[in-house]
């Protein structure tokens, strides 16, 4: 029998106490994000020690489709064996019986972790800095809406009806009032993250109709992908018991700001527990600002992992919250990069580019890979920008068939994050762009069907 008093950590195991587990949920994330997995009976689990799911899960596309990665020996779909990883073990709190969810990894049948799994590509990248003596950390800041529900997707997504009866108004960022209007919502996004051990560092307002923004304490890269995996499902699941969806669209409504996931980094000393990115007098240091010149010089190159859908470039809009270049500035939230105010132990630097439809382990594993290479190839950033970012030239892709085609040149990110995953993922990618090409949109039937 599994031995949950030991193997777990103590939220799982407060959630069981005086209760007898019915089910375990063994899941995965898949390229998109997405929960993919088995959920067995509690008995069933504590007699394996792995289990199996197909390779083909990490072929296919966003609508169900699938991309023709599977390489040279075709679509066989290979068997991958999936260990739990028991310090993710925590509840699923909105089902009706006493059910947990635990994260596994994904491993071949030598051993060989599944470089295209996202888990293992996050979990790739922190490797690379703990072999050069530096432990990463991140913070990451996940945006939100709550929406009406919306049943037919020709119908244009409104915000949904906040308790006042009236639906939820746009530029209220960080209102207490415009909180309050979704009190039962985020009253059960604690109790769920209660149950679940997970800590929220602090719930916003943020500036759209019924956008809300979740902030995380700082921690270990995986560990918190992990949270903001967890956390969109349950983020999903609190909205849909008050008859609305929540959506991590990085641009669902039309006129309203985009929802980023910002992530905030700094690397720690091993050896000594210091800041990388501070002097011994509390200064800037010459890794602090090679860290920037990375995020400038290679998240182009990223953005296709940043910014995976074709709705996610609708979000990097002058004035609307979202950067549209990689500039970088103190204190200055118009910059795609910006250093917040903080002291030297706790100096950081934060990457605004990630949309929250990012897959989390992707999202931070190509920040972090980014920063890396600025650390190894220890080019200097140039000066900090001053004054409003808008204003200057954008230097980001604005379309993804440009974002695949810089990811797909980039050498040097493709042996961080590994070829395998770069193959599988853009290929993946560039099946759903070519799907979307072939929809027709309402803008082109409204000005184009009689007027040229």
């Amino acid at each position: 029998m599994t031995d949950w008093t030991t193997k777990t950590p103590e939220a799982a195991q407060t959630y069981l106490a005086e209760h007898r587990l019915d089910e375990v949920e063994c899941i995965i994330s898949d390229l998109p994000g997405i929960a993919r997995g088995k959920a067995v009976p509690a008995g069933k689990f504590d007699k394996q020690d792995y289990f199996h799911l197909p390779d083909s899960i990490f072929y296919q596309t966003i609508t169900g489709d699938w991309g023709d990665a599977a390489g040279d020996e075709g679509f066989i779909e290979r068997d991958m064996i999936l260990r739990p990883d028991y310090a993710t073990a925590t509840a699923a709190p909105w089902t009706g019986d006493w059910t947990l969810q635990v994260i596994h990894d994904a491993y071949d049948r030598k051993g060989r972790p599944i470089p295209y799994a996202p888990r293992n590509v996050l979990k790739r990248v922190v490797d690379l800095y703990q072999q050069q003596g530096w432990k990463p950390v991140v913070a990451p800041e996940m945006e939100f809406y709550l929406v009406a529900r919306n049943l037919d997707p020709a119908k244009q997504i409104e915000p949904m009806m906040g308790r006042s009866g009236r639906p939820a108004a746009a530029r209220q960022a960080y209102s207490m009032s415009a909180v309050d209007e979704f009190g039962p919502v985020i009253d059960d996004i604690y109790d769920f993250a209660e149950a679940m051990g997970l800590e929220i560092d602090g719930i916003t307002q943020e500036g759209g109709a019924g956008q809300l923004e979740i902030n995380l304490q700082h921690g270990d890269p995986v560990k918190l992908a992990d949270e903001v995996f967890y956390f969109k499902r349950l983020i999903r699941e609190a909205a849909l018991r008050h008859n609305c969806f929540a959506t991590f669209m990085a641009k669902p409504i039309a006129d309203e700001p985009g929802s980023a996931m910002h992530i905030h980094h700094s690397v720690i000393d091993l050896e000594d527990g210091t800041n990388l990115f501070s002097g011994p007098q509390g200064g800037e240091t010459d890794a602090f600002f090679h860290f920037i010149a990375g995020l400038q010089n290679h998240l182009p190159s990223a953005i296709a992992i940043l910014a995976p859908y074709v709705n996610s470039y609708r979000r990097y809009v002058r004035d609307h919250a979202a950067p549209i270049n990689l500039a970088w500035g103190r204190d200055n939230r118009t910059t795609g990069i910006r250093v917040p105010l903080s002291g030297p132990q706790s100096r950081r630097v934060e990457n605004r580019l990630a949309g929250m439809d990012c897959n989390p382990y992707l999202g931070i594993a190509a920040s972090l890979a980014c920063g890396y290479l600025g650390l190894m190839e220890e080019k200097r950033a140039g000066p900090s920008f001053k004054g409003d970012a808008y204003e200057g030239d954008e230097d980001i892709p604005r379309v993804m068939g440009e974002a695949l085609d810089l990811f797909e040149e980039a050498t040097k990110l493709h042996e961080i994050l590994h070829p395998d995953f770069v193959r599988v993922y853009s290929i993946v990618k560039r099946t759903e762009y070519e799907e979307f090409l072939q929809v027709i949109s309402p803008w082109e039937r409204e000005h184009l069907l009689l007027n040229v």
